[in-house]
């Protein structure tokens, strides 16, 4: 049996906390298991798209850059548009309209046909520059890992891709870096390491090499409930165990036995002043009394007809 109390809002804290974990992937095998997948993309900068050909006996398509090009588009939409012209950085430059005295007093200030779909922030306080190629032809390494992995973000200061020609490395400001130089961007919050610079070699390795090594950390927020059960003085002083009521009758019914007890009586031994019930299980139930979730204690605790006594009861999720 059970003795059920309200919560108040000011007895349930939810606090935020985050937490991280490290994996390391070696091996294409391991990269493009069905449980990690990590995506590995080529971008091309060509206008040869739409010219494939086809084998008229086996129906196979090749000569198409045409997804090539779309990665590249992609990339450079996304994450770099903003910085073509310069390589710290233009101002948005979004449409947005200043209202006159009517409609055909309005004026449009701006591009109309920028409206800002990228990701161009900084991801530092720090003034550096941010190179995407633009000639014909040029090529670009994208690593996509899935949030399922990263969680929240990629923790700076913990990328490190190694492959047969060179290792590289975040330096925590959003830079990949194999010793002093700068090959492209991470992107922590979209689990994205781009390769924009490089000989197409050296591209063309990161993209494909079967010798690999990706390691990297997690970061995830989970939420933390507290419940404070507040047991007052004057509260739960009798106990609800039907084995302390003085004995009722054994009822039978198809073979079963069950206990009846006599209209709740308590017994002569738990009817004196000295005497305080104990505590050794919290529940948790809706407003349905449906329940949710069950606390035990360490050891059965007995309640104070002076002193209040509360018990936390921590759930994450």
């Amino acid at each position: 049996m059970g003795a059920y109390k309200q919560f108040l809002t000011s007895d349930i804290i939810i606090t935020p906390f985050e937490v991280n974990k490290s994996f390391t992937f070696q091996g294409a095998s391991e990269l493009t298991a069905s449980v990690v997948s990590i995506d590995r993309f080529l971008g091309l900068n060509t206008s040869s798209l739409f010219n494939p050909t086809t084998d008229p006996k086996t129906g196979q398509v090749s000569g198409s850059t045409q997804y090539q090009r779309l990665i590249y588009n992609s990339i450079k939409e996304l994450f770099y548009s903003n910085y073509l012209s310069s390589s710290y950085g233009d101002p948005a430059n979004v449409g947005f309209i200043v209202p006159g005295n009517d409609d055909a007093g309005n004026v449009l200030v701006g591009s109309p046909s920028s409206t800002g779909r990228y990701f161009n922030y900084k991801q530092t306080d720090l003034t550096f520059a941010k190179y995407f190629p633009t000639a014909s032809d040029s090529t670009i390494g994208v690593i996509s890992i899935p949030s399922r992995l990263f969680g929240n973000y990629i923790q700076p200061n913990s990328f490190i891709w190694k492959s047969s020609s060179f290792t590289i490395t975040d330096d925590g400001e959003g830079n990949l870096i194999s010793g002093s130089t700068i090959y492209g961007n991470i992107f922590y919050y979209q689990g994205l390491a781009i390769i924009t610079s490089g000989s197409s070699a050296d591209i063309l390795n990161f993209v494909t090499s079967s010798a690999v090594t990706c390691s990297f950390s997690s970061s995830l927020t989970i939420y933390e409930t507290q419940y404070k059960c507040t047991i007052r003085s004057n509260e739960f002083n009798a106990t609800l165990n039907p084995s302390a009521e003085v004995s009722g009758s054994i009822l039978s019914y198809s073979g079963s036995y069950f206990y009846q007890p006599n209209g709740g009586i308590p017994t002569d031994n738990v009817t004196g002043s000295y005497f305080a019930p104990y505590v050794s299980t919290v529940g948790l139930y809706d407003e349905d009394q449906n329940l949710l979730a069950v606390g035990k204690l360490a050891q059965p605790l007995p309640t104070s007809a002076t002193t209040d006594i509360t018990i936390l009861v921590n759930m994450d999720r």
